[in-house]
């Protein structure tokens, strides 16, 4: 494998159009677990915003190059944001550019952080999200940059117990349906597969489980009315086994503002930390 370039991986980006259907937007709705009509029923459909994540979204592809140097098998998905300028809407075609913002290294052995960012514009070009995501990979460290200037991790608080809690589960079969929109990495539905990287069966996908998260917050914080959620971020924890129930605390603040995290219920386990949450 070629040695790491970072300057490489800073000047890569990935271009991506998508025809988005109604369907694509319900099939998405059932692949976080959604039932309610408004996001499942096309009389009177609405988008999750959370949906943003998937449109435009690269999977391995973007890291495949091998002018890279990239250890593929060593990458760990960290963060996701998602920040709406205006509502998702339901169809259309979507354009968007997947490309490295800034590239921290945190030491040989220790591995380096990848923050990406998605701008996704709709046909008439107007500006409908942006995507952020960070990714660890643990094995290209120590190629000589920086670790300052990383953001820290939003504070969940610890001095209060939670304004409110939303206990929502998942399907056994839950990553065999968040995969139909466009994630099919085998670790979600191939044994083999995850058990090769050290998982007792397939794991849900960390977007699927920020999704049902996106659905916690839209049903306290803002009546279930996506036009409400400015704002949304998660670090990634643990996965999540389909069929374990997700439980999300939510902490609110100020101005609209919230905290939160989720617990997979059964096992106790944090699977999401540091979330955050903007509404109007």
């Amino acid at each position: 494998m070629q040695p790491f370039s970072p300057q490489a991986l800073l000047a890569r980006k990935v271009p991506i159009d998508n025809d988005w259907s109604r369907r694509d937007t319900m099939i998405y709705a059932l692949g976080v677990g959604a039932e309610e009509l408004p996001f499942v029923y096309e009389k009177q459909l609405v988008a999750l915003p959370t949906m943003a994540a998937a449109i435009g979204y690269p999977g391995f592809h973007f890291w495949m190059d091998p002018e890279l140097g990239i250890d593929t098998g060593r990458i760990v998905h960290g963060e996701t944001e998602v920040l709406l300028h205006r509502p998702l809407p339901v169809e259309g075609r979507f354009s968007s550019i997947n490309q490295v913002e800034r590239i921290w290294d945190k030491g040989e052995g220790k591995g380096a952080v990848v923050r990406q960012m998605r701008q996704i514009h709709d046909a008439q070009g107007a500006h409908i999200a942006t995507v952020t995501n960070s990714s660890m990979l643990r094995g290209n460290g120590g190629f000589g940059g920086t670790s300052e200037g990383q953001p820290a991790p939003r504070p969940v608080p610890d001095d209060r117990t939670p304004d409110a809690v939303v206990t929502l589960a998942t399907a056994p079969n839950q990553a065999l349906l968040y995969r139909l929109s466009g994630d099919y990495n085998p670790l979600h539905i191939d044994p083999a597969a995850a058990q090769a990287v050290g998982f007792e069966r397939p794991i849900l996908h960390g977007l699927c489980t920020f999704g049902v998260a996106g659905r916690a917050i839209l049903a306290a914080l803002c009546g279930n009315d996506p036009a409400r959620l400015r704002k949304i971020g998660v670090r990634f924890s643990s996965p999540v086994y389909p069929g374990e129930t997700i439980s999300v605390e939510i902490w609110k603040g100020v101005d609209g503002n919230a905290s939160f995290r989720a617990i997979a219920k059964e096992r106790g386990v944090m699977v999401l930390n540091n979330g955050y949450a903007e509404t109007l």
